[in-house]
């Protein structure tokens, strides 16, 4: 891309709307600036345009997303197929496994939530579409990680923050290296409460028909249901009938 091609307001507004989560639904302009690195001046511009065009509002002192927001989200939603053909695949594998089931794309250090079936409430955190996970510790970000080439893969350990969620999760990016290879190899990746003490979770990666990855769906269960070490005996022939027929319907 050419330099000129880059229209850096815009890239700027992206990342004030970045800024806003679940945990900081509203942020003053200093907090904005302080969470973005950008000065005072641009993040209000680019907050009072947001509010301007019904993408945010502002109460005086803080502003917060509206629903408008997620008509970004949609237009992404709505322009790929993979979220509508996968819903009815994760629905059935969700019913036969008794377990919540889901289907994610990697976004540079993150897994984003793109379909979901859910039996029950398996997390603390709510998880629909547009949710995002790290990818390091969950089971789809392993499977998504370890489809890409080896340096591909250790770039985005290095871009990520790697936190000790619990006890279990793993960190050491040799360590994690080597999890990539052994999920590779055996074509499926299990996590033992590396997320969240309590949630155990196995996922397989969702390859169109001419075997690329574009895509993973997993089962999670709560750890008192399904051990960790029970989880491919248990769900991984569901987890490969699933993939291999959205294998015959992806292009």
């Amino acid at each position: 891309m050419r330099e000129t091609d880059f229209v850096s307001g815009f890239a700027r507004g992206l990342k004030v709307i970045e800024a806003f989560e679940e945990t900081r639904q509203r942020l003053s302009i200093a907090d904005a600036a302080k969470l973005t690195g950008l000065d005072r001046a641009t993040v209000r511009r680019s907050l009072l345009t947001l509010a301007e065009l019904g993408y945010a509002e502002y109460d005086g002192k803080f502003f917060a997303l509206t629903p408008k927001i997620l008509r970004l989200g949609h237009s992404y939603l709505s322009a790929t197929p993979l979220p509508v053909l996968i819903q009815p695949h994760l629905d059935q594998l969700s019913e036969k496994a008794g377990q919540s089931a889901s289907a994610s794309v990697l976004d540079g250090t993150e897994i984003v939530y793109i379909a979901r079936a859910s039996q029950r409430r398996v997390m603390s955190i709510n998880l629909t579409p547009g949710s995002r996970l790290p990818a390091f510790c969950a089971s789809m970000g392993r499977v998504l990680l370890s489809a890409l080439p080896e340096a591909e893969a250790r770039a985005v350990l290095a871009r990520t923050d790697l936190k000790q969620n619990t006890p279990n999760t793993k960190t050491d990016v040799e360590e994690l290296m080597a999890e990539f290879r052994r999920v590779r190899d055996q074509g499926y990746a299990v996590i033992d409460q590396e997320l969240e003490i309590g949630l155990c979770s196995i996922a397989v990666p969702v390859e169109n028909d001419r075997g690329q990855t574009v895509a993973a769906i997993n089962i999670g269960a709560p750890a008192a249901h399904a051990p960790a070490a029970e989880m491919p005996a248990r769900y991984l022939p569901l987890l490969r009938e699933t993939q291999k027929a959205l294998r015959l319907v992806l292009r």
